[in-house]
């Protein structure tokens, strides 16, 4: 077997479902640059997503002097059927002498060749209930009751997985659902700066911070043995399932068709949070070290950010859209330190015109 994809299943020892959620489920955005289009655009198709070629939202422009990071606000989900524009991305990108991935997490277990392929045996079974309860046994009744009727809907008669853990079960229901609704959980969007970057030559930085698992086996058995306060984060994404599809696909469509306004009225999160505190607060996530990852993954971003901006007359960086838009967010802290920060539409700029690459 290929030694990387033994690495990579290695490093799903906690389950890729719960990792999937700390990093970015569901974050915010993931695409580009161009116009702004009119808010009746996407009001009009609330509940059907757009389609064919949109030009994605604008990019924001941070600089420091002469220096100057264009960045794309990234979203998940977003529309199926979109086909992403990326003539502006790609001049941009061509432009620049550095590319800055968004804040990752990458697990990695202590171990070698052989000890990743004999661990895999061991992961099968992670995302079941310790002792073998059912979801029944461990969500409220009115949860349950909503849930069986969201699981025919979406994901039909599968008896599996009333073995689930609550959140993988949220995971499974919600990637369904948006799925139904014509919405991708990534559309691409950092695979296609990936590679307009290799095209042209341009360095891609990863800002990733890695866990390394001194002893996977371990920590497999601890994860699988230990409960998880994860019923907030299975009602929250119920909720999320039964009332706010059509909230998420009018923000996708305001992503796709570059409605910054409209992306700015919207909530991001959406469940996010609840499901990652089921995760982090988790006994054995404090055992790994794993409560603080996310913001240790940001500290990197910003020393990257800030280095490619003293460093490079111009960067191209992806964020999710939440750190774009947040007070607290990502730029708002690089603003707080004295960055000039110009929005796609000029909303932040201070009365300036809208930024343009």
């Amino acid at each position: 077997m290929d030694p990387i994809v033994l690495r990579q299943q290695g490093c799903r020892l906690l389950g890729a479902a719960i990792f999937t959620l700390v990093v970015a489920w569901p974050a915010s955005a993931q695409n580009a640059p161009a116009s702004a289009a009119s808010t009746s655009q996407v009001t009009n198709l609330e509940a059907v997503t757009v389609s064919g070629e949109q030009p994605g939202p604008g990019l924001w422009r941070i600089s420091k002097g002469d220096h100057v990071m264009w960045v794309l606000g990234t979203l998940s989900p977003l529309p199926d059927r979109m086909q992403w524009k990326t003539d502006d991305v790609e001049q941009t990108i061509a432009s620049s002498q550095e590319v800055l991935g968004p804040p990752s997490i990458a697990l990695k277990p202590k171990t070698n060749f052989f000890g990743k392929l004999f661990l895999l045996p061991s992961l099968i079974g992670a995302r079941k209930n310790p002792d073998g309860q059912k979801l029944q046994q461990l969500v409220p009744a009115p949860d349950y009751a909503r849930w069986l009727t969201l699981k025919q809907q979406y994901i039909g008669s599968d008896r599996g997985i009333e073995a689930w853990r609550p959140i993988f079960a949220a995971v499974e229901l919600y990637d369904k659902a948006i799925k139904r609704h014509g919405m991708t959980a990534s559309g691409g969007v950092k695979d296609t700066v990936r590679s307009l970057a290799k095209k042209h030559n341009v360095k891609f930085v990863t800002a990733r911070y890695t866990l390394l698992v001194e002893q996977p086996r371990d920590a497999v058995k601890t994860f699988k043995s230990s409960p998880m306060d994860d019923r907030e984060c299975f009602g929250r994404t119920l909720d999320t399932v039964e009332r706010d599809l059509g909230r998420i696909t009018e923000r996708a469509n305001a992503w796709a068709t570059g409605d910054i306004d409209l992306l700015r009225s919207l909530p991001m999160n959406d469940q996010r949070e609840a499901c990652i505190a089921a995760v982090t607060e988790a006994g054995f996530a404090k055992q790994l070290g794993f409560s603080d990852v996310k913001q240790k993954a940001e500290g990197i971003w910003m020393e990257a950010a800030e280095q490619a901006l003293n460093t490079n007359a111009q960067t191209f960086a992806m964020l999710p859209m939440e750190e774009l838009l947040s007070p607290r967010g990502l730029v708002a802290r690089l603003k707080a330190q004295g960055y000039q920060v110009e929005a796609p539409d000029g909303s932040d700029a201070e009365g300036m015109a809208p930024a343009q690459p």
